[in-house]
């Protein structure tokens, strides 16, 4: 009890945000509102690995190929065996610890360097309630949400000097993503900076970047090709600048004003791509970005993420959904109240930190309500009926889903995967290879096929003599005639 007592403040502070982060993830997950990518595909490597079988993105793919040759995501393999316990809903389950760890590390991390007041706490909170958080959340689960939450304490064990620990948790950064990699590079080129007049953390981070960097090129330039069915890295997805890493820095260098001239500007064309940049950059401001000027060190820490975001290929990696701003989370919310704490007064810090948290809330309720970039409010808003809802029978759905046999191959509509998903074969629908059941719905989205071609090839199949009707309501289920 004396223990509940003492950390009162933190045990209520997470338990309303962990509501909060279930309402909208697990909730989503209930109600179809999770896709076989991602959290389809990487809950059945989750329970591939449970069961001793190597993954792989048949799935997805009309052919073999390793998952470690998409993303070399060694998480999956850590959290496998809880699949036993939690099912479809592991990976959801381990972010959300994930994101309320982070948070408490966080305010460890200003307890710990000597804050011993309401600073902490106003950190835990901006993290808490940073946008980054809300829109990872609404869409299935992603290993870079779990690593970003590993940075405080991170900073934690550099600032105490806790050499094996700090190497220890860069390892487990590192086997993340491989992109997390360079990330976790310029975090230590950050700390150098950070701690420069101290010569022995200085030349561990220094060792620390360099592993850093090794295991960044090691893995996009040996592991992933030898994995890829295409034997190279598929992750390069910035043409504008080159075939690779290579041929990218070379063009940012020679051209530095265009390339600047890309953070803002929708720089290949996409026909929705116009506009989305700068509202990136005005959330990030308005959620207090220009505190890090005061300490660039924080900003150096951003710039893998400000370039993998704003110059790839795709517009929605521009904008303010989905995982794609998670990085930003840790970093700012230790840069930002690292400068509020070094006021004086302390009503001065209370005030300018009641201001960004304002802010930072009016930046995620911005992203709820009212974007230029399309997202599916119905996934995020929690705070609505639609939220909770979907025009068919949900419980229903869940129960006649329960009906297939969990030995049976089965190819499934996208929102149907990750319910299936905890079986050797699993496909997403059109791809049907050897399954012996199809799951589909006329109520939900056809990607990834039109419309019209989702009709043709739901009537040709419901009109074939190898398959049969043997449910037909909100989801349809064909079985394989064996004949």
């Amino acid at each position: 009890m004396g223990l509940i007592k003492k950390h009162k403040y933190i045990i209520t502070i997470s338990f309303l945000f962990v509501t909060l982060y279930s309402l909208i993830s697990l909730v989503n997950h209930y109600f179809f509102k999770t896709y076989a990518l991602d959290l389809g595909l990487y809950t059945n490597a989750a329970f591939k690995y449970a069961h001793f079988i190597f993954a792989d993105s048949s799935m997805i793919k009309g052919f073999h190929e390793p998952i470690l040759g998409g993303h070399f995501d060694l998480y999956l393999i850590i959290f496998s065996p809880l699949t036993y316990l939690f099912g479809t809903y592991t990976l959801l389950i381990v972010q959300i610890i994930a994101l309320i760890t982070g948070g408490i590390g966080i305010l460890r991390y200003f307890q710990i360097i000597g804050n011993k007041k309401s600073i902490p706490y106003y950190a835990l909170i901006y993290f808490y309630i940073f946008f980054g958080i809300y829109g990872a959340l609404s869409f299935d689960y992603h290993s870079v949400v779990v690593a970003s939450c590993v940075v405080p304490w991170f900073f934690i064990s550099i600032y105490r000097n806790n050499m094996v620990v700090s190497v220890l948790l860069l390892v487990f950064m590192l086997v993340s993503q491989e992109n997390f990699a360079l990330f976790v590079f310029f975090i230590t080129l950050g700390l150098i900076i950070e701690y420069r007049k101290n010569q022995k953390k200085s030349y561990h981070l220094i060792l620390l970047s360099l592993i850093s960097l090794a295991y960044f090129l090691i893995v996009i330039l040996c592991i992933i090709p030898y994995f890829s069915s295409q034997s190279e890295y598929g992750g390069f997805l910035y043409s504008s600048f080159g075939n690779n890493i290579y041929d990218a820095s070379k063009a940012i260098l020679m051209n530095p004003v265009e390339s600047f001239k890309a953070f803002f500007t929708n720089h290949n064309n996409s026909i929705y791509g116009d506009f989305v940049k700068a509202e990136t950059h005005i959330i990030l401001l308005v959620s207090g970005l220009l505190f890090l000027f005061k300490k660039p060190q924080y900003l150096l820490m951003l710039v893998p993420i400000y370039f993998q975001k704003f110059f790839h290929d795709n517009y929605l990696m521009w904008g303010i959904d989905g995982q794609y701003n998670i990085e930003f989370a840790p970093i700012m919310a230790i840069g930002i109240f690292k400068v509020i704490s070094e006021f004086k007064k302390e009503k001065l810090k209370a005030v300018i930190s009641f201001i960004v948290l304002t802010l930072a809330l009016t930046s995620t309720i911005r992203i709820m309500d009212n974007t230029i970039l399309f997202t599916e409010k119905s996934k995020i808003r929690l705070y609505q009926k639609n939220h909770y809802y979907r025009d068919y029978d949900v419980r229903s759905v869940h129960n006649n889903l329960l009906k297939i046999p969990k030995s049976a191959k089965v190819s499934a509509q996208s929102p149907f995967v990750p319910h299936l998903s905890l079986r050797e074969d699993i496909y997403q629908f059109p791809i049907i290879k050897n399954a012996e059941y199809i799951v589909y719905s006329r109520k939900e989205s056809f990607y990834p096929l039109s419309k019209e071609e989702f009709i043709l090839k739901i009537n040709k199949l419901e009109k074939s003599k190898n398959w049969k009707i043997v449910h037909n309501s909100d989801i349809t289920i064909l079985k394989k005639i064996r004949l």
